[in-house]
């Protein structure tokens, strides 16, 4: 069995009872497109899956299509390679993670880029959120004691935010440890 080659983030789906999508389903969705070795993580739309072909762009909107055809609705979709989602995960500041924070990857899907997402990015709170840019992704923290007055969710209201999706840091280091894991009887 060979090894995931990339991950796709999917956004809005199992999300407060909106848009359910099983994931069995999901993984036979992916094998019937072609793709290999498919399997999910939670059930938030992290599907680990193989791919000879096409760049990011091609995969994401040969998914899209796909998950349209199978569940009936649209399903934006980011697909990062290995390589790119270990390249992401890496540049995280030192900090991000850490016990005192809650923290996230908003991966962001082309042709947006991070750029743009924070030439609009309302004013957070200070000594409560913290960002920083990465490649793809914009890394957003907030002091756990004082999460509730977190501004961040005043992006997430933003026409913006609908170009992208987001993973707690913990759900996207397991999901880089599972595309570096051994698959069986690899």
């Amino acid at each position: 069995m060979e090894r995931p080659t990339h991950v796709a983030l999917l956004r809005g789906i199992n999300v407060g009872g909106r848009n359910p999508v099983d994931m069995q389903a999901l993984v036979e969705c992916f094998r019937d497109a072609g793709y290999g070795e498919a399997r999910t993580h939670l059930q938030s739309g992290n599907v680990l899956f193989t791919a000879a072909r096409g760049t990011d762009a091609k995969l994401e909107a040969d998914l899209e299509h796909a998950l349209q055809q199978r569940f009936g609705f649209a399903i934006p979709t980011l697909v990062r390679s290995r390589d790119e989602f270990a390249v992401t995960i890496a540049a995280a500041p030192d900090d991000h993670g850490s016990d005192r924070l809650r923290s996230e990857v908003f991966f962001v899907k082309s042709p947006l880029t991070v750029d743009a997402v924070l030439d609009q990015m309302p004013e957070l709170r200070a000594g409560v959120d913290s960002i920083a840019p990465g490649p793809g992704a914009i890394y957003f923290s907030r002091v756990k004691a004082l999460a509730g007055k977190t501004r961040i969710t005043r992006l997430m209201a933003m026409p913006v935010f609908q170009q992208m999706t987001v993973r707690s840091w913990r759900t996207a280091t397991r999901l880089l440890q599972l595309l570096d894991e051994e698959q069986p009887g690899g």
